[in-house]
């Protein structure tokens, strides 16, 4: 069997417990055979890039997994990293060109760092070796790897969202990214939407040609693409839940709000998680649905952030404005309408916290799919569970139908949904709770990268495209 290669921007160690998502399957998938994860150390050297050590590879391993990362200069950082990566790539695969700053330092940067790893990389790989290379911070790795004469098959998966092709577009090195795209043999996406999206833009920039299902001829190579959308390990989290930490936190929450219904956001603090319309939302609920006062509390988590970005910080100031705001003009002396807390809570703690919820707000503008839906499904005890109010934006809706969808820039119709869910019966909870639970159990965490890998393992080597 060929041994897997995982490649991301960052790695976890497989002997500490993962944070869900990426590091369950990937150490998962590396654990079953052995394998090699390939990243950034997260360290910044103090070396220039010319110093003999800069970039050195630092090898350890970890049951049958080897850990391979590598140190980035500070210079790299700030125009790979911070640079193109999150103040570009990132905020226009959000729709947020407003947001982007194209500075070309920015983009020069990111070949070069993208050029070091695939230099780095190459030198450890097998003939056989089957590569899977993971997000926004990588996109040109696979082309890098040809040019030095890679032929391994090389798969690729976007954890965010695809624009439509006029945000695309906008991109000044569109067409060099999306040529990038095809030196991959598998690109697997979050949505059918995304696959659509990508696929309209190659047909529109790129001329491509579809020669069957999911495959498109560019650039004289074929490319396989498809939609894969990313899940938890309901097991492990229902476990979470039922250990002592998830029911400590439940105790605890029942305990102390055992005159209110809570009402629960868990997200980064982020520009794309939707966050001041939340709050707006809810402020919505209040004045129009004046029983929740003194009874409806919402614990709004927004656990920091890329602070180091100006976008952020400005998030945080309207947060905190707008909590504050609400607090004054609708708290009471033994009841606030908003906890708002800036920190990150601990992840054997959040299951506890879903499941003393009456209902979870996950209204993002836009993501790629969201994770923390599937968890507050995984959490809730079935035959009471809790109702998830759920963006149409955000990647998970497309399997999520049974949630209550709504638009996030729609206050009053977010203010609304968010009563059906207070007032919801609890035969229709449980039903539509069930269906929920059967769709994330159903593509899994594990059903994600066992999937992606077969059909990876069966897509043709390059030479062969």
């Amino acid at each position: 069997m060929s041994r897997l290669v995982v490649v991301s921007n960052r790695i976890a160690d497989p002997r500490k417990a993962a944070a869900g998502g990426l590091a369950v399957a990937v150490k998962e998938s590396l654990q079953r055979t052995g394998g090699l994860w390939f990243g950034w150390s997260g360290k910044i050297r103090d070396t220039p890039d010319s110093s003999p050590e800069h970039n050195d590879v630092q090898i350890q391993t970890a049951h049958n997994v080897t850990l391979a990362t590598v140190d980035l200069s500070q210079q790299d950082y700030d125009s790979y990293y911070l640079g193109y990566a999150n103040g570009v790539l990132w905020p226009v695969f959000h729709y947020r060109l407003d947001l982007a700053n194209f500075d070309t330092r920015f983009a020069a940067g990111y070949r070069r760092v993208n050029q070091m790893f695939a230099r780095k990389l190459k030198a450890l790989l097998k003939p056989d070796d089957v590569i899977w290379v993971h997000d926004y911070h990588l996109i040109p790795l696979a082309a890098e790897l040809r040019a030095m004469g890679c032929s391994n098959r090389i798969g690729f998966f976007l954890h965010i969202p695809v624009p439509p092709p006029l945000i695309m577009a906008a991109l000044p090195e569109h067409e060099w990214l999306m040529r990038s795209l095809f030196a991959y043999d598998l690109v697997g996406l979050q949505t059918e939407a995304d696959v659509t999206h990508f696929t309209h833009y190659v047909e529109a920039e790129a001329n491509a040609q579809p020669i069957g299902t999911n495959e498109l001829r560019a650039f004289n190579r074929t490319l396989r693409v498809g939609a894969y959308p990313i899940g938890i390990d309901v097991d492990e989290f229902e476990a979470l839940a039922n250990g002592k930490e998830g029911r400590d936190m439940f105790a605890r929450m029942r305990e102390e709000y055992s005159r209110r219904r809570l009402l629960l956001g868990v997200d980064r603090l982020d520009y794309s998680k939707g966050l001041p319309q939340r709050v707006h939302a809810f402020r919505e609920l209040l004045a129009n649905y004046p029983e929740n006062r003194n009874s409806a509390t919402l614990i709004q988590i927004a656990s920091p952030s890329r602070e180091n970005v100006d976008a952020y910080e400005v998030l945080r100031r309207q947060m905190d404005s707008l909590c504050g705001e609400i607090n004054g003009d609708y708290g009471e002396l033994d009841w606030m309408p908003v906890r708002y807390i800036h920190r990150n809570v601990a992840r054997k703690r959040l299951p506890g916290l879903y499941r003393a919820s009456r209902v979870a707000l996950v209204t993002p503008l836009r993501d790629g799919m969201n994770l923390v839906a599937k968890e507050f499904i995984a959490a809730q005890d079935p035959a009471d569970p809790g109702m998830l109010v759920l963006s149409r934006f955000a990647g998970v809706a497309e399997q999520l139908k049974e949630a209550l969808l709504v638009n996030p820039y729609d206050t009053q119709g977010t203010a609304h949904a968010i009563q059906k869910a207070l007032t919801m019966p609890l035969e229709e909870r449980v039903q539509r709770h069930a269906t929920l639970l059967k769709r994330i159990r159903d593509k899994d965490v594990h059903w994600w990268s066992s999937t992606f890998l077969k059909d990876l393992e069966a897509t043709p080597r390059s030479e062969e495209s």
